[in-house]
């Protein structure tokens, strides 16, 4: 409503006031329709008053979303963000799982997703309040962890790659573009001692598989097995199992050859190049194929504030909004509209940003049951203390 409209209606009340005072009584006016123009400023502002605040709990992962995204949506919501964090998706689990409430958005990702969903700790998503939802990429929605993205909307993704020295393997004679410089002992033990790969087994027997040609997310014993095999054959060439400090041993020149996360490898390449180190760090996609992890953003059950997380999710699918984060770590988006914004040379990176048919080879991993679960466990610790 205008300030000119919001006078004619005081002073027409005003007049009504008088009118009654001096014991007058005078027929109403018939009731003029307002102007389309006004109503239309009275939606509007309806609309304006309506828009959520208040705080927002967010529990994300650790530097998972650039202070300037942040300040941006503070100030349109006049709201808080409060960030709590975790290093894992078995440390959020298990935070929930012992009965954590109040958090309004959590970013799981997928496989985490799927058990949220199970265990019924999500509430559905309005779509209606999503508007921004046309932005996202078609081929990371409505997948088998969602059907129809009734309760989870894609926030960033990273994949499980090859990272390595560019000059320590060109002396090595050796082209690490596929997972047998890792797994085959006669190619990986030419740089015996400084190779490093996650702590992770998931990670590490997700690429076995890959390695050896079967599917990541085999349920089968004898896969597992096969993988086991694997990796205690590739162990003597490996210098550790390492998921905290891999970043830093890379940048430093420590190790030449690991497997990691696109966005670590990310950051290593820009620290090496910060200590105006001589070599680079590369990250290439295996040319069997790699497992995609895509962090989605979901709202608790508990959540205090549910219509500011709506708006949350819808603000961080605007382009400008979800390409701040890529151009902070290096983390792939799933945001189509987003691309116009992120940089070229992060756009360049094609561990993260890979054409079409490498698209195809990227896998998302799935929830183990219960039985592989303690078989993969128990093959794990074999190959740890052997």
């Amino acid at each position: 409503m205008t300030a000119h409209t919001r006078r004619a209606l005081l002073a027409a009340a005003l007049c009504t006031a008088l009118l009654a005072a001096c014991g007058k009584k005078e027929e109403p006016a018939p009731a003029k329709s307002a102007p389309a123009e006004t109503k239309a400023e009275a939606k509007a502002e309806a609309k304006a008053e309506a828009k959520p605040t208040g705080t927002l709990n967010l529990y994300n992962w650790n530097n998972y979303i650039a202070p300037e995204t942040v300040e941006r949506f503070e100030k349109e919501f006049n709201a808080k963000i409060v960030q709590t964090f975790f290093s894992d998706n078995e440390e959020m689990l298990a935070k929930l799982a012992a009965g954590a409430t109040g958090y309004d958005i959590i970013v799981p990702t997928s496989n985490a997703l799927e058990v949220l969903i199970k265990k019924g700790d999500l509430q559905p998503l309005d779509h209606a309040k999503l508007p921004n939802l046309k932005n996202m990429k078609p081929e990371l929605l409505d997948t088998a962890f969602d059907p129809g993205n009734k309760f989870s909307v894609p926030y960033a993704y990273s994949t499980t790659v090859i990272g390595f020295n560019d000059k320590r393997m060109k002396a090595a004679g050796m082209d690490p573009r596929g997972f047998e410089v890792l797994f085959d002992p006669k190619i990986a033990c030419k740089v015996k001692g400084h190779i490093t790969v996650l702590d992770s087994p998931d990670e590490v027997f997700s690429a076995a598989f890959i390695y050896l040609g079967i599917d990541p997310n085999t349920t089968n014993n004898d896969d597992y097995k096969k993988a086991a095999e694997a990796i205690k054959k590739a162990k003597p060439c490996w210098a550790a199992f390492n998921s905290s400090s891999y970043i830093k041993e890379m940048s430093a020149g420590n190790m030449w050859l690991a497997l990691g996360y696109s966005v670590d490898f990310f950051q290593a390449n820009q620290d090496a190049a910060a200590a105006k180190q001589d070599f680079k760090i590369v990250s290439v996609i295996p040319t069997q194929g790699a497992v995609l992890s895509v962090d989605n953003m979901v709202i608790h059950k508990s959540a205090p504030n549910p219509a500011l997380a709506h708006a949350f999710i819808n603000f961080m699918m605007e382009g400008q909004n979800a390409a701040e984060l890529s151009n902070l770590i290096g983390s792939g988006n799933a945001n189509a509209a987003a691309m116009e914004f992120i940089k070229p040379e992060v756009k360049a990176n094609v561990s993260v940003f890979p054409d079409a048919e490498t698209m195809k080879k990227l896998r998302q991993l799935r929830l183990l049951p219960a039985a592989q679960r303690q078989e993969r466990g128990r093959l794990w610790t074999e190959i740890k203390v052997r």
